[in-house]
């Protein structure tokens, strides 16, 4: 069961969760290098759809101020880490399952997140970049952080750590990016309606790659309640962990949505070839359903948040309408010129209910009063 990370397969998933494909586990005939090479083109478009929502000047302030990508590194490879290591304690994981999930712990994130990011209206800017540090950062970090919380173990197992899959992740992640954020930098009409495209795509292939990848692994799940329980609680405990830092760092609410999101997804094809390239085919048995049942709770969790989000985002304009008699039916003659205008409303909204603080200057409100509903509304 051993696979080579240059292969195909390999590229097709690399980037993140959603490609869930478990490589080298069997599947019928060529469905799997099929559906790996279709995930892989899917990807591919997702992502390059995605960088045509990031903007160059605030792509560079981020890495020019990288208080964000500090916070977002501090919780890939400081907190998840360390919750992967709890959680395998406290629950008196058998070694081989305890090392899955501290391996899924020391992942680096996956562009599952730059999805759900884009739907709750979070920072692209800063979760692509968080996306790309995290990848390179896993080069030193994941051995690191593998040695450290293993020594108590005394697990003698060597691990193999897949440096050309890292390698391989990096490359189908930035590729597609730089082509999107220079469309939208050439052309910033037409990237909005890629962009439109492209979140539909988006759901639609995090849809078809979960179904499908537990159709192709359905003879690796193994039924036990405990690495269920774990794989459930985990994802959602990192969430709400990299929400708590990030508001304590006293970012605001749309960077903590994204660092939440970025701190809760993990890169599940990098687990999965970690695992196959350092384990026998015997032992794969008892660790290989954690990463995909882990995969799985990853989506629900995801989408519920996305569901929660929207609800609220429906609640706050609601509110707003309310507060400003004759502003509703003015509203419905008049639309919104963009998407951006109403995640800049919501977000001068939410930092007036609760302001946790913010480390960098707000732009001026002036650049929040576009022609449309939300304006006229406002005034």
């Amino acid at each position: 069961m051993r696979t080579n990370c240059s292969s195909g397969s390999a590229c097709a998933a690399n980037s993140s969760e959603e490609e869930e494909l478990p490589v080298g586990l069997r599947a019928p005939g060529n469905l799997e290098l099929v559906f790996a090479v279709v995930s892989a083109v899917m990807m591919g478009m997702l992502m390059f759809s995605l960088g045509c929502s990031v903007e160059i000047r605030k792509l560079w302030s981020h890495i020019r101020r990288p208080w964000g990508i500090a916070v977002g590194l501090l919780c890939q490879f400081g907190l998840m880490p360390l919750i992967a290591y709890l959680l395998a304690i406290s629950f008196s994981l058998a070694p081989l399952q305890a090392i899955a999930v501290l391996i899924m712990g020391c992942c680096p994130g996956g562009t599952v997140s730059n999805i759900f990011t884009f739907w709750v209206d979070g920072d692209m800017d800063l979760s692509i970049s968080m996306t790309t540090c995290s990848t390179v950062a896993a080069l030193g970090m994941m051995p690191l952080c593998l040695y450290l919380y293993t020594l108590s173990w005394n697990f003698e197992q060597n691990f193999t750590i897949p440096y050309q899959n890292i390698g391989i992740s990096l490359l189908c992640l930035t590729v597609p990016v730089a082509f999107g954020v220079y469309v939208n930098y050439r052309c910033p009409k037409q990237s909005k309606i890629i962009l439109k495209i492209g979140a539909i795509v988006g759901g639609v292939l995090l849809l078809v790659v979960t179904v499908a990848g537990v159709v192709l692994a359905r003879e690796s799940w193994n039924a036990d309640i405990t690495l269920l329980i774990i794989s459930c609680i985990f994802p959602l405990i990192g969430h709400v962990a990299g929400f708590l830092l990030a508001l304590l760092t006293h970012h605001s609410w749309q960077r903590c949505r994204t660092i939440s999101l970025e701190t809760g997804a993990q890169n599940i094809q990098m687990c999965l070839t970690m695992l196959q390239l350092s384990f026998t085919a015997q032992q794969l048995v008892q660790m290989i359903s954690f990463p995909l049942s882990y995969g799985l709770f990853q989506m629900v969790d995801g989408f519920l948040i996305v569901a929660a989000y929207k609800l609220y985002k429906r609640r706050l304009k609601n509110k707003h309408r309310k507060k400003t008699p004759g502003c509703a039916e003015g509203c419905r003659h008049k639309r919104s010129t963009s998407p951006q205008e109403t995640g800049a409303f919501l977000e001068v909204n939410e930092e007036i209910a609760v302001t946790p603080g913010t480390s960098e200057p707000m732009d001026p409100p002036v650049a929040l009063e576009p022609t449309g509903s939300i304006s006229s509304c406002a005034q």
